[in-house]
């Protein structure tokens, strides 16, 4: 009787273990790569539970720009039992916007949307340009650390914008070799402002054109980009552009139309990218 007894436990503590490793392993992969049902085309249809939806994003995201100018900031997420979480867990789980900016020092990102350590996924730049990295590295924010929501936040007083204003209008300097072929992304909006103002001061064309920068960035990123496309057309995420005053600390948010009647005329161009996934 008593063999049966410890013979039965023993099975029980058998199973008990081999159950819980189980879980173990489900848990460690199910936190690894976010479960999301997925279209025909392999592009995420939902984000993690927990996510907040576009526009309640963009909500935090003001609120929070709000908070810093008023100089009432939560400063979030920023103690160190943050650090050991983000230690342990999926950024995917908690980021909830992709904003790509310029890498002037005057832009602290986190700081200006009283965010912190997990909460967005940044991307900087010269001139916040997309060009095939900054596309790429875009895609990797909205589909697989899967935010909601991506700003193309361009801000007042923008060096890479002045120099390329400079130098199409006649007053430009010698420049070091990578930094024309990083800038030129930005020709196109300046010279855009420069036909629908001619005559204008340099002063106003650099401050229209860096509005123009936004818009070019967005339609560079929906004709390099059809995941992004795909994701805001399904609804799943917002592309939104913003500009942050650097005296001020005040963000401007431009008007969400434009970026839909922007995403129309990209549909309508053949020379878009049609193929989303890498071979």
């Amino acid at each position: 009787m008593s063999f049966v007894v410890k013979t039965s436990k023993q099975i029980i503590l058998m199973v008990a273990l081999v159950a819980l490793t189980g879980l173990t392993a489900w848990a460690g992969s199910h936190h690894e790569q976010p479960v999301a049902e997925q279209s025909e085309h392999g592009h995420h249809q939902e984000a993690p539970k927990g996510k907040p939806t576009p526009d309640e994003a963009i909500k935090m995201l003001r609120q929070g720009n709000e908070r810093f100018v008023t100089g009432t900031s939560n400063h979030p997420h920023m103690d160190s039992a943050r650090i050991i979480q983000a230690g342990r867990e999926d950024q995917g789980d908690h980021a909830y916007a992709t904003v790509i900016t310029c890498s002037d020092s005057r832009v602290p990102v986190e700081l200006l949307f009283d965010a912190g350590i997990m909460d967005i996924f940044v991307i900087r730049v010269a001139g916040n340009v997309v060009d095939v990295d900054e596309a790429g590295s875009i895609e990797y924010g909205l589909s697989h650390v899967n935010t909601p929501v991506l700003v193309v936040l361009g801000h007042t007083q923008c060096g890479a914008v002045t120099a390329v204003t400079a130098a199409m209008t006649g007053h430009g300097h010698p420049l070091e070799c990578n930094i024309p072929p990083l800038v030129d992304n930005i020709q196109p909006a300046v010279q855009k402002t420069l036909d629908a103002y001619p005559g204008a001061p340099t002063r106003d064309i650099i401050r229209f054109s860096i509005e123009e920068n936004v818009w070019q960035g967005i339609r560079e990123l929906f004709m390099r980009s059809p995941s992004t496309r795909e994701l805001v057309k399904n609804g799943q995420a917002k592309v939104v552009g913003a500009i942050y005053n650097v005296g001020t600390g005040k963000v401007k948010w431009l008007p969400e139309e434009q970026t839909f009647s922007i995403l129309d005329d990209v549909e309508k161009d053949p020379q878009k990218t049609k193929n989303a996934m890498a071979h």
